[in-house]
């Protein structure tokens, strides 16, 4: 990469952190697919700069080629209209080569999603483990973890590493809602139950009765990591763990499951899509759209249910 087009991939990802508020994962990503694009360019001793529209097809072309997956082609392509239109606005460049580029056209779809029954299987299989006194401490210790964490899951619909570092204050709210610092620094409120927070004390009266040293941590979940809380690999796996104890598939539980059951649960109960965003912690609510088949079923059911003529053969 020659030292024009690294200053200017650097310039991007400068904007991306200071005006979108872009996570450090996210800032890696964008470097990582801007980068292969560069190379692409360098092979044709071309960069971004000077690169015509004809260069950017070339690339997608390639990446197709390369056997790589419509969706890994899309989000290069985004990545690639972002970085020219920054360098068209930024005045590195007279023009935006990817303006006239279309992509794959991909359909979204709804993730699959556990039905109510199958929360409530997964909440009571994970309160057993604490009915048990005849379980050594630690196991039961184990057992209230998983369980505040999943009615903490699935009362909020928490990101998974926003569930796992979860400060300790948040187990002693007063308030029915506690404040989640999501992606790019953005703040939001995310509503606590009675259950979830019922839940909470129990771990915390267990955790503070066997660790009392690690209960004065920051986390509330905390751990023998890096971090100092739990990590998202260890409550993934006792999430499989337990989902199999349940009857479930291994591959139907994890806790991507129980964020998606909450934002369709909540919408097949009447809840607005602009909420639903809001609790997610979308940034755009397009990223919520997954979950309007929710509302199409929920509409159609509407119309069968209260339109006036909906019981009426329709006239040929």
């Amino acid at each position: 990469m020659n030292a024009r087009a690294a200053r200017q991939l650097d310039a991007f990802l400068d904007m991306l952190a200071a005006e979108r508020g872009a996570a450090r994962n996210t800032l890696d990503a964008y470097r990582r697919d801007l980068s292969d694009y560069i190379d692409f360019l360098r092979g044709k001793r071309r960069d971004p700069g000077d690169a015509a529209t004809g260069d950017l097809r070339a690339y997608l072309a390639d990446l197709d080629t390369r056997g790589m997956a419509t969706a890994t082609v899309a989000r290069r392509l985004s990545a690639l209209r972002q970085f020219h239109k920054f360098l068209y606005v930024d005045r590195h460049r007279a023009d935006d080569p990817a303006a006239a580029l279309e992509g794959p056209r991909l359909r979204r779809s709804a993730p699959g999603v556990l039905s109510v029954a199958e929360v409530d299987r997964l909440l009571a299989t994970a309160r057993e483990g604490l009915d048990d006194a005849r379980r050594p401490p630690r196991e039961r210790l184990r057992a209230a973890r998983l369980h505040a964490l999943l009615e903490t899951l699935y009362a909020t619909g928490l990101r998974v590493s926003e569930l796992v570092s979860l400060p300790r204050s948040a187990a002693r709210a007063r308030d029915p809602f506690i404040v989640i610092k999501g992606k790019g620094g953005r703040e939001r409120l995310a509503p606590l139950t009675g259950a979830a927070k019922r839940a909470l004390s129990d771990y915390r009266t267990l955790l503070e009765a066997e660790a009392p040293a690690r209960a004065e941590g920051p986390f509330l979940f905390p751990a023998d990591s890096d971090s100092g809380h739990l990590t998202r690999q260890a409550f993934a796996r006792e999430l499989k763990s337990l989902g199999v104890a349940t009857g479930l598939s291994a591959a139907q539980v994890h806790p991507h499951a129980l964020r998606h059951a909450f934002a369709s649960h909540l919408l097949q109960n009447g809840a607005d899509l602009r909420v639903v965003q809001e609790l997610l912690g979308h940034a755009d609510i397009a990223t919520t759209q997954i979950y309007t088949h929710v509302l199409d079923e929920r509409m159609r059911a509407m119309v069968r249910d209260l339109h006036p003529l909906s019981d009426q053969e329709s006239e040929s």
